[in-house]
C-alpha cells in the first residue's frame, strides 16, 4: 500500500484548483434540489433522519407545524455559531440553501403524488439523496446548517471526519424519535441515518478532493 509523503501532499495542495462561481452556484442548485427530495422522501413514509433535518421532522410530527418552517427556525441557533467561527460569506450562502431547500421540499410535496411509497425504499433512498446533496454542498464551500456546521468545524479544527462526527450527534436525534413514531420506523431511520453518515465519512474527508 503506498502512503502519499507530506512534499507529495502539500505539492497537491498546491496545485489546487478553485471552483468557479458559476461552478458553486451550479452546486449549491443541485444540493438544495437534491437534499429537498430525499427529505421529502423521508418524510412522506412518516420516518426521520439525523441532524436538525430530523429534528424538525420530529417536531413536525408533535405539532403537526409545517416541516418547511421548522427545519429555518431549528437551524438558526447553528447560523450564529457559523457566523462566528465560519464567517459571513459561509454562513449567508449556507443559510440561502436552507431556506430554499425548505421551500422546494414543500413543492415535491405540491408536485409529486406519492402514494403507499415503500417505507424501506423511502428512508435508504431518502437517507443517500440527502447524503449526496450535503456532499456537494460541503465541496463547495456552504453547509444546510445545523450538525453539518458544528461537523465542518471539528473537521477543520481537530481533523475530525464531518460524517463520523455527524452520526454521533444523529444517534440523539434517531433516539427522541422512539416519543414520535413506532420503533420499527426508529430501526429504519436508524439504518437509513447511519448509511447517510458512512456515506460522508467515505466520501468527505481532508486532502481527498482537490477541485
Amino acid at each position: 500500500m503506498s502512503v502519499v509523503s507530506e512534499p507529495i501532499a502539500d505539492s497537491l495542495e498546491s496545485i489546487r484548483v478553485p471552483h468557479t462561481r458559476v461552478e458553486d452556484m451550479l452546486g449549491y442548485v443541485t444540493s438544495v434540489v437534491v437534499t429537498s427530495l430525499g427529505l421529502y422522501l423521508i418524510k412522506s413514509v412518516g420516518a426521520v433522519t439525523g441532524g436538525t433535518a430530523g429534528l424538525s421532522l420530529l417536531v413536525s410530527y408533535w405539532t403537526g407545524l409545517p416541516f418547511e418552517v421548522l427545519f429555518v427556525l431549528v437551524n438558526l441557533p447553528f447560523f450564529a455559531l457559523s457566523l462566528s467561527k465560519k464567517g459571513m460569506g459561509f454562513t449567508v450562502r449556507s443559510l440561502i440553501c436552507v431556506v430554499a431547500t425548505s421551500a422546494l421540499t414543500r413543492v415535491h410535496h405540491d408536485l409529486l403524488d406519492i402514494k403507499d411509497l415503500d417505507t424501506v425504499y423511502g428512508v435508504l433512498a431518502g437517507n443517500l439523496l440527502v447524503g449526496l446533496g450535503l456532499l456537494v454542498i460541503f465541496r463547495h464551500g456552504a453547509s444546510m446548517g445545523g450538525f453539518n456546521v458544528l461537523a465542518l468545524i471539528l473537521q477543520e479544527r481537530l481533523n475530525l471526519r464531518a460524517g463520523y462526527v455527524q452520526m454521533g450527534l444523529d444517534v440523539s436525534v434517531i433516539l427522541l424519535a422512539l416519543l414520535a413514531v413506532s420503533p420499527l420506523t426508529v430501526l429504519l431511520s436508524a439504518t437509513g441515518a447511519v448509511v447517510l453518515n458512512i456515506f460522508l465519512a467515505f466520501n468527505h474527508r481532508p486532502g481527498r478532493y482537490l477541485a
